[in-house]
């Protein structure tokens, strides 16, 4: 069995070694804005380009990727193609687990018009010697207002307290 314990430098360590193009969103993203909360897994969003679906399939290999699924403690296996990611379309998701933890891919978050967008206003941010990309804290507001799921709307009014402190 792999260890599956969450590690968020690995895994983005790994997409980066493998020169994906992505931006950090979600939880984690907010985090490295300054955010209290909480986040078990690491959301992204990536570009939908053959090649970069190359890459991240590649990424994804070498973290063991499997589909996460509630009722298979270690994931389900599945063709971790270029091929595949391509088949699920720019507006696909996939919610993995791996040797590092869990990953939520995200082709177009909800309320937001996907890489391209969130790159526009992205910030570059160093963790340990690897260069990322994370969504703007207005972006993840967006995003999470958009999704309208229980979890968000609770983080929501500290997202926007946090963004009014630091847009002073």
């Amino acid at each position: 069995m792999v260890d599956r314990a969450f590690d968020p430098q690995r895994m983005l360590d790994a997409l980066v070694a493998a020169d994906v193009r992505f931006v950090l969103i979600g939880g984690m993203a907010a985090i490295l804005h300054g955010d209290v909360g909480v986040t078990l897994d690491v959301d992204i969003a990536p570009a939908f380009d053959d090649a970069n679906l190359d890459r991240l399939a590649a990424a994804l290999r070498s973290l063991d990727a499997r589909i996460r699924a509630e009722s298979v403690a270690e994931g389900r296996p599945f063709d971790c193609s270029g091929g595949f990611l391509r088949q699920l379309g720019p507006e696909g998701i996939l919610n993995l687990t791996t040797s590092a933890g869990d990953v939520d891919v995200m082709f177009k978050p909800d309320g937001t018009g996907g890489f391209d967008d969130l790159r526009s206003d992205s910030v570059v941010i160093e963790l340990s010697g690897t260069v990322i990309r994370a969504a703007s804290l207005a972006d993840i507001i967006r995003s999470k207002a958009a999704a309208d799921r229980e979890k968000d709307r609770a983080a929501l009014p500290r997202l926007r307290r946090l963004l009014e402190r630091v847009s002073r």
